[in-house]
């Protein structure tokens, strides 16, 4: 097939608008969601390849519209980056607001079980059936920071989840994969650069790396045959205090 069809979540800043406009550079046709409009035309800016869908992941319904569009606008689906999700602030174990706890859960795990059950349904009923989709995970996905209950264990559970469609989409030619990223720099890292908790109490400003490259490393996950996939990889920066952190 000549044309390639994708979908990025949370494409109006930071990683996703730097994956969108990497497979926009390699010919990809792409959807981006964002809840707000303009950062997400801002993003495919010059692009006539690329196409602004405004949704808030962690609504069910917003999902399952904007995907019905795609399916309308595109006929099929390639590719699913799972891209959007939040933090919260850091705080102790038994301080974490449960407002902090269910906006983390619904963004971060709902949003992207949603998201990839709807591309899903899409992958296994086309013709030629089947498709990939990747979710990002995070350092936090194997290593929590301090006071981050929440995103902790919404990144963990991505991982299970990323395993279950491998497993599940076997048979429909549907593969997943998880990018797993520390310190790319992003609105969401800015404040590392002030300095973070670390686990022995002390605060330290965190190296960071550029978003263009885990957007070129999301375009070259994309870019495998469905034969062949990279169910789990890392990208971080090089001296950030992640091996070896607790």
């Amino acid at each position: 097939m000549a044309d390639r069809f994708a979908v990025v979540t949370g494409a109006g800043q930071g990683i996703g608008r730097a994956a969108a406009q990497a497979l926009l550079a390699d010919g990809w046709i792409v959807a981006v969601f964002g809840r707000r409009l303009e950062p997400l035309q801002e993003t495919i800016a010059g692009r006539d390849s690329g196409h602004a869908i405004t949704c808030d992941v962690g609504d069910h319904g917003q999902v399952q519209a904007a995907f019905a569009e795609v399916k309308s606008r595109f006929g099929r689906l390639d590719l699913l980056f799972n891209n959007a999700g939040r933090g919260a602030p850091a705080v102790d174990f038994d301080e974490l607001p449960l407002a902090d706890w269910r906006g983390v859960v619904a963004a971060n795990l709902d949003g992207t079980f949603y998201c990839a059950q709807a591309a899903y349904r899409i992958m296994k009923n086309q013709s030629p059936k089947g498709g990939r989709i990747i979710n990002n995970g995070s350092i936090s996905a194997h290593a929590p920071r301090p006071g981050a209950a929440a995103y902790t264990a919404t990144k963990h559970a991505v991982t299970g989840l990323t395993k279950q469609i491998v497993l599940d989409g076997r048979k429909h030619d549907i593969t997943a994969s998880q990018i797993d990223i520390g310190n790319a720099a992003t609105p969401m890292t800015e404040r590392m650069t002030n300095g973070v908790m670390q686990p022995d109490g002390s605060m330290m400003a965190e190296p960071r790396m550029d978003v263009a490259l885990v957007g070129k490393t999301v375009a070259h996950m994309a870019s495998m045959p469905l034969e062949a996939n990279i169910p789990f990889l890392t990208i971080m920066a090089t001296k950030m205090p992640w091996l070896g952190r607790g």
